[in-house]
């Protein structure tokens, strides 16, 4: 199991949010590549990263810091979402350098969209089901669907997908603690590797997700943003933590 740090982009700046709004956006860093480098430096196996107004709008709008991130990753897979809802779009990240790209929104909106490329694309797709309440969220968070987690969970079933992140948005960047209940069922519900996301408040939530990994083998990993800048929680000691139990 691995800690991914995530790096969400707003304007060419990388920030976080709470519970997605853009409205509550800090910015930590003006340099994007330099930030992913932090983090390689730091031990980072994967890096996560969010094209926040791209999951507005639609499309790519932050592509030179994503690519910035690509260029000072190396050989760490970078896992890229927010506004990839073309079979195009998604050729062209994993061209650019992307190892993984995450479709949320055009994966409940147009489900034999999703299931063309994660065929297309295998182990290189990631499902981003982001839920409030239990039913997924779309366009940015914008739209909570009438859609449910196990629906999503069902219909995803027999794709190869690389891994789904699971993120509760109630708990997004307000590190309040991981609702480790939520992702349990996540887990129950799947075949597919999960990452959690949204909540990580510091040791003790990455402890609760070591023990859940230990019943629910699936856990592939957990994401940190606003924990990790606002410093409440060492990113070598998370690894630590995770990969031995101290």
């Amino acid at each position: 199991m691995i800690l991914i740090p995530a790096i969400d982009l707003h304007d060419g700046q990388c920030v976080q949010l709470k519970r997605g709004l853009l409205d509550t956006a800090t910015i930590y860093e003006n340099d994007a590549g330099r930030l992913a480098s932090h983090w390689i430096d730091e031990g980072a196996e994967r890096i996560h990263v969010v094209d926040l107004d791209g999951a507005f709008s639609g499309r790519s709008e932050n592509s030179t810091s994503v690519q910035a991130i690509i260029d000072a990753a190396g050989d760490t897979p970078v896992q890229l979402g927010g506004g990839i809802r073309s079979e195009d779009a998604v050729s062209t990240w994993i061209d650019a350098g992307v190892s993984q790209v995450c479709i949320g929104t055009q994966a409940i909106e147009d489900v034999d969209f999703f299931t063309s490329v994660a065929n297309r694309f295998p182990d290189q797709i990631i499902l981003a089901l982001d839920a409030r309440g239990g039913f997924v969220s779309t366009r940015g968070w914008k739209t909570t669907t009438n859609v449910s987690v196990p629906d999503v969970l069902e219909i995803c079933a027999e794709l190869p997908l690389f891994a789904l992140v699971f993120t509760d948005i109630e708990s997004d960047g307000m590190m309040t603690g991981v609702n480790l209940k939520r992702t349990e069922q996540v887990l129950a519900a799947t075949d597919i590797p999960v990452i959690a996301s949204g909540g990580v408040k510091g040791i003790l939530d990455l402890e609760r997700l070591r023990d859940l990994r230990v019943r629910e083998k699936r856990l592939f990993g957990a994401i940190s943003g606003s924990a990790l800048y606002e410093r409440v929680l060492d990113f070598r000691r998370g690894v630590l933590v995770l990969r031995t139990g101290l």
